[in-house]
């Protein structure tokens, strides 16, 4: 039921989109899914696996396929939003109502279901090297609390950091999002630790 209210929650928070996000959750409910909240949006999972996820962005909403880089994919409508971070999760993109195709989208789920039945799945890779950017680099070389407060971290967490602000394209979009993780670090919160 907790889970209930937070999708309302999300939608209501989404009141652009909510005609469409309603069709897209009716069409994922309507599948052997289980509904639920990960990461503050509607998640639908088999067997406790992660399928497909649906958010609301400014201009458009998205279904999002965690093992996506599986699909078959014949029309050609997944895209990887972030190829810089993710590779197995693709995303389909809407940008109006008229764009919905409940067949073509309950084919792609199915497929997706019967993909993570299958076991399909990406591997991740645990020794991926850590890049700490320049721009963090300095800020951690110019405060000892800090740079004792960031090295308290895992190598994961440093690396979610890192790949923040890598992620960023503009230096100004870079140092906007140092100035925002200083606070978690020296808290000793993880980037992604509230959304847990």
């Amino acid at each position: 039921m907790d889970s209930i209210k937070h999708i309302t929650d999300y939608f209501d928070k989404h009141k652009v989109w909510e005609k469409e996000l309603l069709i897209l959750r009716d069409i994922c409910t309507d599948t052997e899914l289980s509904e639920t909240i990960k990461w503050g949006i509607p998640t639908y999972t088999i067997n406790n696996k992660n399928v497909v996820s649906i958010a609301a962005f400014k201009d458009h909403i998205a279904l999002w396929f965690f093992q996506g880089s599986f699909l078959s994919d014949p029309d050609k409508i997944l895209i990887n939003a972030n190829k810089e971070v993710t590779r197995g999760q693709l995303q389909w993109r809407f940008t109006a109502f008229n764009q919905i195709n409940i067949e073509l989208i309950k084919k792609y789920l199915l497929e997706a279901i019967q993909n993570e039945k299958d076991g399909k799945r990406i591997k991740i890779v645990s020794d991926k090297s850590l890049i700490i950017p320049v721009e963090l680099k300095d800020v951690l070389s110019a405060d000892k609390i800090l740079s004792e407060a960031f090295d308290q971290f895992s190598k994961s967490k440093k690396r979610e950091f890192a790949e923040h602000i890598i992620s960023a394209k503009r230096l100004a979009t870079k140092l906007n999002r140092i100035d925002k993780i200083i606070p978690l670090i020296l808290k000793g919160e993880g980037l992604h630790d509230r959304y847990k």
